[in-house]
Order: structure tokens, then C-alpha cells, then sequence
């Protein structure tokens, strides 16, 4: 009996003696891009093992690229964040070995809106670029704006004015008809545009806008004053008559429309209409001070 106890002594042993089986680990090797795939470096990312508290921190090297080892086997979470984007992440499951994970695109955030008086003086100076003929620093200062604030209809008017100004006619038309999403009820939105198209030799296109004008808004008076000018301009006087009267009907006080009548009936000699529009045009005190001069000096030369 003794030599069968030393026999099991011995196996005991040698079970102790036994090596123990190694843990697996696994890793995982990533990379974080913007939207157009370039790296983006020093972004944090965090992991999380979604089995139980397991975490680590960190960031992205120069090219946007992050190695994290022993970390255990099975689902983890990585999320990948930089301050000026939103932050990206993906669930993916660590296998043992380093896991090639797909990579984490990174957005842009949007910038924060522009106070108002920042945005005030911001459009001021873009309008007085403008006023002043400098029209590439005036598109980049409108730009700017649309960047930090986009989809503000004053100001897609006014660079689609610049880029009227320049004739570059493709952008002009794209800068209105973004302003016209805005606000698609904007007589001077479609004047302008039909102004574009007329200029750059689409006539069609200029008087479906006027057709446009002419149904969809009969009442507004300043819509009908809007699409008279451009008649006007256009030398198609008796159609600028019809407009301004359509003004008239919708707003018996719209002094412009008065001045404007007023100044065609002088050349069709019709005096006494003529006098009745410019009078009522000036008791209405406007402020356009060519305007009052053309129309006191014309009463002066038609009154006995």
C-alpha cells in the first residue's frame, strides 16, 4: 500500500508541474478620415468592450491611424471624436490577434450661428465691397458669410448680383435660384434672374419668369412694379404700362407705380393723365430725389 500512495504522491505532482493553458488577446488597428478621406491626426478614440467595464483612451497618430492591444475577445465599441467634427463610431467584434477594423469617417460640424450684430457687420462691408466695384472681395465676403450661415436669402441676392455683375451667368443664375428656395414668392429675386437670363441671351427663360410674376403675385403691388422696370428697360413700354397699372389696382397709393405711368403717358402726349400720375406721385413725399426732379421739372414744362 505504501508504493500505490507514492504513485499518487508522484502524479499529483506532476499535475502541478503542468503548464496552464495562456489567455487570448486580441487588438484592434483603425484609422479616422474626414469625408473626403484624408486623415485626420490627434482625434481621440475611445473603446469599450459592450460585455462588461473594459475601457481605453486613445488617439490618433499623424495619419489618423490608432493601434490598441490586449484587449479580450468579442463586441467593443469605437467611437472617434475631434473638436470641429461629429463624432463617428462603429461596433465591431475583436478577434484573437489584431483585428483591421473599417474606418471611422469623420463630418464636419457645423460652425455656430453668427450673432447678429456679427452677421450685420459682416453684410456691411460686403455691401460696401460691392458698392464700390471690388466684386471679387465682395463675392469672398458673401461667401464667407453663407459658409458660417448658410441659406440667408439678402445675401444670395446680393452675391448673385456680383456674379451678374462679373457675367459669370452660370453662378449668377444657381446664387437666385437658391435665394428663390429661400424665399420663392421674391419679385426682386425673379426680376433679377429673369435679368440674367435676358442678358446672357435666354429671353425664354426671361419671360416665363415675367409670365411667372404676372400670375402668381396680381396683387402685390411691388411685384407688378418690379416686373414694369424690367419691361421697361427692356423697351417693351405698353407691357411696363399694363404692370404699373396692375400695380395700381393692388395699391391705389404705390407712389412708384404713379412716377412711372406718369413719365410714359408724357411720351404717348398724353398730358393730363401725365400731370394726375406725377402729382399724386410727389404728394406721396418720396425720397428718391432723381425721381422728384424728373417729375417737379416735367409738371413745370405741362402746366399752361
Amino acid at each position: 500500500m505504501k508504493g500505490a500512495f507514492t504513485a499518487i504522491g508522484i502524479l499529483a505532482g506532476l499535475a502541478l508541474l503542468a503548464p496552464r493553458a495562456e489567455a487570448q488577446f486580441g487588438g484592434a488597428r483603425g484609422e479616422v478620415v474626414d469625408v473626403e478621406g484624408n486623415p485626420v491626426a490627434d482625434a481621440n478614440v475611445h473603446i469599450e468592450y459592450l460585455r462588461k467595464p473594459q475601457k481605453y483612451e486613445i488617439k490618433t497618430n499623424d495619419k489618423g491611424e490608432y493601434l490598441q492591444l490586449g484587449m479580450e475577445p468579442g463586441p467593443h465599441r469605437i467611437t472617434a471624436f475631434k473638436e470641429g467634427y461629429i463624432p463617428g463610431a462603429i461596433d465591431v467584434g475583436i478577434m484573437v490577434g489584431v483585428t483591421d477594423l473599417p474606418r471611422i469617417e469623420l463630418e464636419a460640424a457645423p460652425p455656430p450661428p453668427l450673432d447678429q450684430e456679427t452677421l450685420n457687420k459682416m453684410f456691411a462691408e460686403a455691401v460696401q465691397l460691392t458698392q464700390a466695384g471690388e466684386l471679387d472681395e465682395a463675392e469672398a465676403a458673401y461667401r464667407e458669410i453663407l459658409e458660417l450661415q448658410p441659406g440667408l436669402a439678402e445675401v444670395l441676392g446680393n452675391l448673385g448680383y456680383v456674379y451678374a455683375k462679373k457675367e459669370d451667368w452660370g453662378n449668377a443664375e444657381a446664387t437666385y435660384l437658391e435665394a428663390l428656395e429661400q424665399r420663392p414668392e421674391e419679385s426682386q429675386f425673379m426680376m433679377a434672374l429673369a435679368q440674367v437670363y435676358r442678358d446672357s441671351g435666354q429671353d425664354d427663360k426671361a419671360q416665363e419668369l415675367l409670365e411667372r410674376v404676372a400670375s402668381d403675385t396680381p396683387g402685390d403691388a411691388t411685384a407688378q412694379i418690379d416686373r414694369g422696370l424690367f419691361l421697361l428697360n427692356s423697351g417693351r413700354r405698353e407691357e411696363a404700362q399694363e404692370a404699373f397699372e396692375d400695380a395700381l389696382a393692388a395699391d391705389p397709393s404705390a407712389a412708384e407705380a404713379h412716377y412711372h405711368l406718369g413719365t410714359i403717358l408724357v411720351g404717348q402726349g398724353k398730358a393730363g393723365e401725365a400731370l394726375g400720375h406725377l402729382e399724386a406721385y410727389l404728394a406721396a413725399n418720396p425720397t428718391n430725389d432723381q425721381y422728384v426732379a424728373t417729375a417737379e421739372g416735367i409738371i413745370e414744362a405741362l402746366k399752361p
